[in-house]
């Protein structure tokens, strides 16, 4: 019998099913080994920047330099780094990611022996020049392999790694400096800049364990290799189909294509790249450029090489002298970045790039206040003030922590997911050589800047341009959280395709045109 109220027969109620909800898929293991060997090559960059912070102090008891010979042999490995990163978007288009990353180890390897066995400032700058090099093919080919293996869900993370891993390589140069500063002074800084060619030989071995990029398969036209990489590095066997498809599409491979070799346009092969990026970039693709450009612009010229790279010099001028205790203010600088920058990646895929970014510059602008007050104060003081003091320390260790959150990876995750496949490696190539040129001017004009501008001044400087840095992301960066690489373009180009748009509606109305086509800017 019926019940009227509910409509169910009494004595044969149906249990309700009960449904799991839905979870959240694991994190790739195999994509993350991946992402984990590659990025290990940033170390590279990160040890030289750490070690020659504490290095320098013993170098200059060996080989006598001026201050103006001190900032060019500390900034000009990121000038000398423009080469490498330059030749290495052909390089990775032509030999592949994973054989460039072996490429980058071994140049570093031999950088790092010379420096270690100079024994004047003329080897010392030879030395730097061939670091430099294997610094530049690192610095562009670990986050576009890790990206272009990364499923989209984890992208994020994975593609922190290389900021991750450069943080790292800067803590263990100061602890390098710290432990090598009790051997002879001549023989101490030898052994902190040679140590690093060690790292170079493992990441070598290490590659030899990964598989090719699947995106670069592709666009050699090996379909079968790409299927197989993409369906151990996707969250289902569903999504390596869609990503395959994707990245055909992106090739100019037509579709239903399933072959395990095919014929790929010739124009995949890197010809006419540059005119499309420089000469005749649609309105998209220069949103891109002009994004990827500027935030590895804006990453350097807010200041955070002078801080690492001269942290002994700020914590002097702070009011500390002892050279050992300086150096472990320097390491405490080291920990407090690597321990933020690995909060940064578990929260770039939950929290999104935009907010990390906008937050982490706004912290950063308040950090540079508090240390350039702090430098000032001290600077027109005669006696030790101790609030001080712990301002100018704990300013410094609030700007690494807040630029590790944010400001760090975020330049590199954005960068390394937003050029179009076809031009990713040169887009990437030209955001890093940005990158390197702007940390080289502002390294190579710290000193000079501080007796033009007094310490205080040069950081004040800092934290406007980190000002303009918030509002050029606030208007120009969009949110890339969860989108395939494959539709990054559609998020682009809208400022400059109203612009377009316009300007060809006042040139129709002029010509008197009774009708107004609108023409589809992709």
């Amino acid at each position: 019998m019926a019940d009227g109220k509910h409509g169910v027969s009494s004595g044969h109620v149906q249990p309700i099913p009960a449904f799991d909800p839905p979870t959240k898929p694991k994190r790739n293991k195999y994509a993350l080994a991946c992402s984990f060997l590659a990025s290990m090559t940033s170390i590279l960059l990160g040890y030289d920047i750490g070690v020659m912070s504490g290095a320098i102090i013993y170098i200059r008891k060996t080989i006598p330099m001026t201050d103006v010979q001190k900032e060019v042999i500390m900034g000009i490995l990121n000038l000398y780094s423009l080469l490498g990163s330059a030749a290495a978007g052909r390089t990775s288009d032509w030999i592949g990611r994973r054989y460039t990353i072996i490429f980058a180890g071994a140049i570093f390897f031999a950088g790092a022996l010379l420096m270690g066995f100079a024994t004047n400032y003329a080897f010392l700058m030879v030395g730097r020049f061939v670091a430099g090099i294997g610094v530049g093919y690192a610095l562009m080919i670990a986050p576009v392999y890790t990206a272009e293996v990364a499923p989209a869900s984890s992208r994020g993370f994975l593609s922190s790694f290389p900021e991750v891993f450069i943080n790292f390589g800067i803590l263990l140069g100061y602890v390098s400096n710290y432990g090598f500063s009790k051997l002879p002074t001549n023989l101490g800084w030898r052994f902190m800049l040679g140590v690093g060619a060690i790292p170079s030989v493992f990441i070598a071995a290490a590659v030899f364990a990964m598989p090719e990029s699947p995106r670069w398969l592709v666009m050699q036209g090996r379909l079968g290799d790409a299927k197989r990489v993409l369906d151990k590095t996707s969250d289902s066997l569903e999504e390596s189909k869609l990503r395959l498809e994707d990245i055909k599409q992106a090739a100019g491979i037509p579709d239903g294509c399933n072959e395990d070799i095919v014929l790929v346009p010739k124009r995949n092969h890197g010809e006419g790249v540059w005119r499309e990026l420089l000469l005749r970039p649609t309105p998209a693709v220069r949103h891109i450029l002009i994004c990827g450009l500027g935030i590895h612009f804006f990453q350097q010229a807010s200041g955070i090489d002078s801080v690492v790279l001269y942290s002994p010099e700020i914590f002097e001028k702070a009011g500390i002298k002892k050279d050992t205790d300086k150096l472990l203010a320097t390491m405490a600088v080291g920990f407090t970045k690597t321990m933020f920058i690995l909060v940064a990646t578990f929260m770039l895929d939950k929290t999104g790039r935009r907010p990390l970014l906008l937050s982490s510059v706004a912290g950063m602008i308040l950090s540079l206040v508090g240390l350039g007050t702090g430098l000032t104060i001290i600077s027109n003081t005669d006696h030790k003030m101790i609030w001080a003091i712990a301002l100018c320390v704990g300013s410094v260790l609030a700007y690494v922590a807040l630029f590790s959150i944010g400001m760090g990876p975020i330049t590199w995750v954005y960068t390394s997911e937003i050029f179009p496949l076809r031009l990713r490696a040169q887009g990437c190539s030209m955001a890093v050589a940005a990158n390197r040129v702007t940390s080289g001017i502002i390294s190579m004009t710290f000193l000079s800047l501080n007796k033009a501008v007094t310490i205080g001044g040069a950081f004040f400087l800092y934290a406007g341009i980190a000002c303009v840095a918030w509002v050029f992301f606030y208007s120009l960066l969009p949110e890339t959280r969860g989108k395939t690489l494959e539709e990054m373009e559609s998020l682009f180009g809208t400022f400059f395709r109203w612009r377009t748009t316009t300007r060809s509606l006042k040139e129709e109305k002029r010509e008197g045109n009774g009708q107004v086509q609108m023409v589809n800017t992709y």
